[in-house]
């Protein structure tokens, strides 16, 4: 490989490291977020604020560099590449609570976010573009494929609450190829991007679209689940009402945040799967245009 290449394929793996970054730093300026993380406030969270996830998201970078870079090492989705990236995943998670004194901030997101780089890094050595529906399923590949090396630890929130309601979460929902994503969030963000030309209404719609189909544990952890099905249904009721671009949907919107902050269930896991959202439409949009030829 001569040096031509290599410098290419270092400035890609940057690249995709840069779009990941970026992608949780637009999910957590997102405003307005019902209950969550935004440019008004902490929303449902004590611990929280929107300059500590800039600074976790920050953080993160050179962990997406080194997943990137160990799927153009591997070359394929292999055991191998799954468990090369489950430690470079479990580095990043020390740097991220190192970085923010403790405080969870993106655990979800590294899990997300990482399969989505190393199967964007392994998808463009190929030689045409890739659909957004083909880059989750390789990202569901890889997740299926058990990492041999996970430290035994206490139960998360998330797996607590998976393991007493018997529902998937985050973990499931990777490996069945991301279907919030490919079904509805990415489909309602296309569609909201088109009809109202706006930007943040159509992120706003893909995050809400997301809401009223995924089982997310960090509600269920707040509030069981009934405000799980509040999330659920006041979601896809502001959806009904023609989405947050709206004057009913806005108003519905309200309830919907109000109710959310008294129960103070934030759909974490829901703002996750966003910040893949928004990190699959850019590189779909600017990246496969172009292949890496090795």
């Amino acid at each position: 490989m001569n040096a031509r290449v290599q410098s290419y394929i270092s400035q890609h793996c940057i690249l995709l490291a840069d779009f990941a970054v970026d992608a949780l730093v637009a999910e957590v300026n997102l405003t307005p977020k019902p209950a969550l993380v935004d440019q008004r406030g902490s929303g449902a969270h004590d611990d929280l604020t929107l300059e500590l996830m800039e600074r976790s998201a920050h953080s993160l970078h050179p962990m997406f560099v080194a997943m990137a870079q160990a799927a153009v090492q591997h070359r394929t989705c292999s055991q191998a590449l799954r468990e090369a990236i489950g430690e470079i995943g479990r580095l990043g998670e020390a740097t991220m609570l190192q970085t923010t004194h403790g405080v969870n901030t993106h655990r979800g997101a590294i899990w997300a976010l990482g399969l989505m780089v190393t199967a964007s890094a392994l998808r463009s050595l190929d030689a045409k573009p890739v659909q957004a529906i083909e880059l989750c399923q390789l990202a569901g590949k890889i997740a299926q494929l058990e990492d041999r090396f996970i430290p035994q630890q206490a139960l998360s929130h998330g797996q607590q609450v998976q393991k007493t309601l018997g529902i998937s979460g985050a973990k499931a929902q990777a490996q069945q190829g991301f279907p919030a994503i490919v079904s509805f969030g990415l489909p309602e963000l296309y569609k909201s991007r088109q009809t109202q030309g706006n930007e943040t209404t159509a992120r706003i719609d893909a995050l809400l679209a997301m809401m009223t189909t995924l089982d997310d544990t960090c509600v269920l952890y707040r509030a069981g689940e009934a405000g799980l099905a509040r999330m659920q249904q006041g979601a896809q009721k502001v959806l009904a009402l023609g989405g947050y671009s709206t004057v009913a949907g806005q108003r519905e919107f309200d309830f919907l945040e109000q109710d959310l902050l008294r129960l103070r269930a934030s759909p974490g896991g829901v703002a996750d799967v966003l910040a893949a959202t928004l990190f699959i439409d850019r590189v779909e949009q600017l990246y496969f245009k172009n292949k890496l030829d090795v």
